[in-house]
């Protein structure tokens, strides 16, 4: 080995993840690095360049800046840069330029592709954020990894609401399947299956010409295809059906059935999910939720994505409330006019983690009289302390059904809505964003429908209240400092510590409600908003790749903080020091703050969203 290899050699072998390599895959390496001068102020690659490889800095510092030449990364000796773009589609997403005199290795592209295939441990490190890690790539997903969009049959077989339940059977028995979704002008109006006609038809003598409207099942529930597996499963279990329509947009794109869900399995949050339905007092639930921090830890130690781990916990708090409010029924009697329970904030994002409040209000049918109210204020009560009682603590700021101000007839939320959007001031700002999270949980769910889509429908076309909700995102800022550092908390408890929830992810779920109103988009997730909003041409193809992947590492970040305390018996929380990062981790997690920094500009100034 000559006296350069072996220094090479020597260097490689102190930076991950090159140390962990096997000594002769290392060996056989070596050899395919490039060792490049480089000058003050060269352009390394420019922007939208085809990747020559990896670049590993010997010696110097290399800026990297993106589209709008704002800085993303300033880096020195054993950084090393150039794997997004090889990552994603061969291109170069930013520019790289030599800040001073220094030496590059450069590891070609078919060369960084077969280091990523070949070996684990350099497939986690520079996939970080964006891939489950797994000890067998060749697994079958489960269900807490499939989209409802990859499970579902597509283009399911439907009747008309007047066709006859004779029709009906005919076709079921035609294609071989077991349930009919019943549709109306194109949009779903109900579900027939053949339960429902041995039950209503053949055990009732009832006369099979009469119209399928009449045994089907009106309004049923239903998922989007951004849904995942466990998502439809928990579903089955709680309602004891089994065929869950799947809704993207108001238009029936699949369904998914029983016999899909066969071949997977998601226990852990099942049995759960099913602990809570068997339920009888909030002790007992108390008894299941206390293992929600146990089950984060897993789902995070077990690779699983962030939007992953937090559906599935926000499905056991949208099943404690469900119970609450079934037991707060059993409790009262049964309601005097239609209601509906709505969560906001993370729950109603499908977005809780291992520290979660309660936020929720209240919709009631406008039939509602002053003799009602009570009654309605009785079950708040009873389903929010249940919640606290069962970890979901109360809303520091009353955001919560038992305060009688979102505990409201339809028409009164409607007039809120109207007025919060006419003049929007610094308070309907606030609302505003608590409220436009809002997504049902149990009860009457075609209360919100038109006052949801309305809602939308106004606050895009005022372009003053848009502005607005703007200007209020901008208030949490990404936690960036001076000299490729962190701004961290100055004071407190957490001094030096990074807020992961109010300066990580709330100023990505913030442009992520910017672009559902521009777009009358009705996900409420983060991730689905602006995966719609990158989808529909909202917002650019960088710059919506960008986002999604800054948000994947920030979010990641953030529960793998929360992971490591439970694993730690300590209770998890937000904050984070960055000192228990590794530099490429600090570096990397920089880059993602800059991103979502870029597209707090682009928002403001009308680049990056077009409306």
């Amino acid at each position: 080995m000559t006296r350069s290899m072996h220094d090479l050699r020597r260097f490689l072998s102190s930076l991950h993840p090159y140390d962990s390599l096997p000594d002769d895959a290392l060996q056989n390496l070596l050899p395919q690095f490039t060792k490049l001068q480089m000058h003050k102020d060269d352009v390394i690659y420019p922007l939208g360049a085809v990747c020559e490889g990896l670049y590993i800095i010997l010696d110097g510092e290399v800026e990297i800046t993106a589209e709008n030449d704002e800085i993303v990364s300033q880096l020195s000796s054993r950084n090393s840069f150039g794997e997004r773009g090889l990552m994603r589609d061969g291109k170069t997403g930013t520019k790289a330029r030599a800040l001073s005199d220094g030496a590059l290795l450069l590891l070609p592209t078919d060369a960084f592709h077969d280091l990523i295939a070949a070996h684990a441990s350099a497939h986690r490190f520079f996939t970080r954020g964006r891939t489950r890690e797994a000890t067998d790539a060749t697994r079958p997903a489960t269900l807490v990894e499939i989209r409802v969009d990859q499970l579902m049959a597509a283009d399911p077989v439907t009747c008309a609401t007047d066709a006859t339940i004779s029709d009906a059977a005919r076709l079921m028995r035609q294609h071989r399947i077991s349930c009919l979704p019943v549709t109306n002008d194109g949009k779903l109006a109900g579900i027939v299956t053949l339960h429902d006609i041995n039950n209503r038809v053949v055990a009732e003598g009832l006369d099979p010409a009469q119209p399928v409207s009449r045994i089907m099942t009106a309004d049923p529930l239903t998922l989007p295809p951004s849904a995942i597996g466990s998502d439809v499963l928990h579903m089955m279990m709680e309602r004891r059906f089994g065929h869950v329509p799947i809704v993207d947009q108001g238009k029936l794109v699949g369904i998914v059935t029983q016999t899909n869900l066969t071949q997977f399995q998601a226990a852990n949050s099942a049995s759960l999910v099913r602990g809570v339905v068997r339920a009888t007092t909030p002790d007992d639930m108390a008894a299941v939720t206390a293992k929600i921090p146990q089950l984060l830890a897993q789902l995070v130690g077990a690779g699983n994505r962030h939007e992953t781990v937090t559906r599935l916990i926000t499905d056991i708090a949208d099943a404690v409330t469900r119970r609450l409010l079934a037991l707060a029924e059993a409790e009262f009697g049964p309601p005097p006019v239609p209601y509906l329970w709505l969560a906001c904030g993370s729950q109603g994002r499908q977005e809780q983690t291992g520290v979660s409040d309660q936020d929720n209000c209240l919709m009631l049918d406008d039939a509602v009289t002053d003799a009602d109210m009570p009654y309605f204020a009785k079950l708040a009560t009873f389903v929010s302390d249940g919640l606290d009682q069962a970890g979901y603590y109360y809303c520091p700021g009353d955001m919560m059904a038992t305060n009688e101000r979102w505990r409201q007839p339809v028409r009164t939320w409607r007039s809120y809505f109207r007025r919060w959007i006419d003049s929007p001031s610094t308070e309907a700002q606030m609302l505003a964003s608590v409220m436009f999270d809002l997504r049902p949980v149990g009860g009457t769910r075609t209360l919100f429908d038109d006052l949801h889509r309305d809602t939308l429908e106004h606050a895009a076309r005022n372009s003053i209240f848009v502005a607005h909700m703007v200007s209020n995102s901008l208030k949490h800022n990404p936690p960036l400092g001076l000299l490729r550092g962190f701004a961290t908390l100055r004071s407190g408890e957490h001094k030096n510590h990074i807020d992961m929830k109010m300066n990580g992810v709330i100023p990505v779920v913030d442009l992520g409600r910017i672009y559902a109103l521009r777009g009358q988009l009705d996900s409420v997730n983060t991730r689905a908003r602006i995966d719609s909003a990158h989808g529909a041409g909202l917002i650019s193809q960088t710059g919506g790749r960008d986002l999604l992947d800054a948000y994947d590492l920030i979010a990641q970040t953030r529960l793998e903080h929360q992971a490591s305390l439970i694993r730690a018996g300590r209770k998890p929380d937000n904050f984070m020091s960055p000192n228990v990062l590794s530099e490429f981790e600090r570096s990397h997690l920089r880059d993602a703050f800059v991103v979502v920094r870029t597209m707090q500009s682009a928002v403001t100034q009308g680049r990056g969203v077009i409306g």
